[in-house]
């Protein structure tokens, strides 16, 4: 049975907690961070994800992985989604690695585990699930997400079997 997701009161919670870590920086860079949207729309096995669209910063929660690990995410998930804000604030016009010594200074700062891996059992947790699309190399069939294949479509990306090296051919009507 799946579980619920968080409720008004909890979500409040994770957005103060939020906006803690926030000033937390503000205060050691001595700068002032403009408050960032919180949503709590995220599905699937992602407890958490820093957005920047070119316009707006965004930081994403999914409801139901924090309802089932309400303690642990506000321990990891929010000062890591924190953490890539600030990162991308104070480097927005560097290209710097997700979890590179930049991310992980600010995770230091927040006193924080910078381990960069989620293993808690999600069972419960409904999942997002993705259309995936007939492919072929010379050694066997692929399934290829929705996303690649829109990318192979519009001539944006190509990918190669892992086994033969040869690139993968649609199999289905283009």
């Amino acid at each position: 049975m799946a579980i619920a997701p968080i409720d008004s009161e909890q979500r409040q919670h994770v957005r103060a907690e939020t906006e803690r870590y926030v000033r937390i920086a503000g205060e050691y860079y001595e700068r002032e961070f403009p408050r960032i949207a919180v949503l709590f729309d995220l599905k699937g096995h992602t407890a958490g994800m820093f957005r920047y669209d070119g316009k707006r910063s965004v930081i994403r929660y999914n409801p139901w992985i924090f309802s089932k690990y309400f303690r642990e995410n506000l321990r990891d998930t929010v000062p890591h989604e924190v953490a890539h804000y600030i990162v991308h604030e104070l480097h927005p016009y560097r290209r710097v690695k997700p979890h590179g010594r930049q991310w992980q200074k600010v995770m230091d700062l927040f006193g924080a585990d910078p381990g960069v891996t989620f293993d808690l059992d999600l069972s419960d947790v409904p999942q997002r699930r993705q259309r995936t699309h007939p492919y072929y190399c010379d050694c066997q069939f692929h399934e290829v997400s929705t996303t690649r294949h829109n990318r192979v479509q519009r001539g944006k990306g190509r990918y190669l079997c892992l086994t033969c090296n040869a690139e993968l051919k649609y199999a289905g009507i283009a």
